[in-house]
């Protein structure tokens, strides 16, 4: 991979450029987009913790963007500092984490608890083992680069699932999940778990399998650089 060539996420900073600007002529700073981002995720939470699961799908949705219009304003105003990244870095994580908490709160009290009881054992289950997947995914990132084995952000591209493809499958899980008609099903034909959860659950359950995977890639690659520089 070579380290000079432009990330996904550079790419998609670059094109989302012009709508970065406008927030900025609105007297928005990159660290403002940072924190509205984050609050977007609180309330993504909410929803998600209260089984709204379209609309927690659509603000999550929602905040990735503006996860991508800090970073392009503040490089399209010269106004990137080392302690904008670190608020963005930290808030993202921070953004993330409410989401799967809420996540875990609605499905460990399912909507009619009366449908599926295993459901609350399993559902809370799979989306922490997403939650701690996904920061492991982030952390063996961030200190790889402190320890410069991938200069810049490229570990950001190491892996089957960095961030952004997670968000896409979250969202899209939830909103799935919020779509799909529970339907009426004659006594003793209803299914074990409720179609909403299988997609919902399911969707979570991919994104702790991915992001595992990706969290071995990214030991590899920094096991191997180390091995190059013996």
């Amino acid at each position: 991979m070579a380290v000079n060539q432009p990330t996904l996420r550079d790419r998609a900073r670059t094109s989302v450029e012009p709508v970065a600007r406008v927030f900025g002529r609105l007297g928005l700073s990159p660290n403002a987009l940072t924190l509205i981002g984050f609050c977007i995720a609180l309330v993504a939470a909410y929803f998600a913790a209260t089984h709204m699961w379209l609309v927690a799908g659509l603000l999550v949705a929602f905040g990735a963007a503006f996860d991508l219009l800090d970073g392009a304003l503040a490089r399209a105003t010269g106004r990137s500092s080392r302690l904008g990244a670190f608020m963005d870095s930290v808030f993202d994580r921070a953004g993330e984490g409410a989401v799967y908490i809420g996540l875990i709160v609605g499905l460990a009290v399912p909507p009619d608890p009366g449908d599926f009881a295993q459901g609350t054992q399993l559902g809370p289950l799979v989306a922490a083992a997403a939650m701690a997947a996904a920061f492991m995914v982030s952390y063996t990132r961030a200190k790889s680069e402190s320890l410069g084995f991938t200069p810049s952000n490229r570990m950001a591209e190491v892996g089957l699932a960095p961030r952004e493809v997670r968000v896409v499958i979250l969202v899209v899980g939830l909103i799935l999940a919020g779509v799909i008609p529970t339907g009426d099903f004659p006594v003793g034909m209803a299914p074990a778990y409720p179609f909403w959860w299988q997609v919902l659950v399911g969707s979570l359950g991919l994104i702790a399998i991915l992001a595992t995977i990706t969290t071995i890639q990214r030991i590899v690659y920094v096991y191997l650089q180390a091995k190059k520089e013996q």
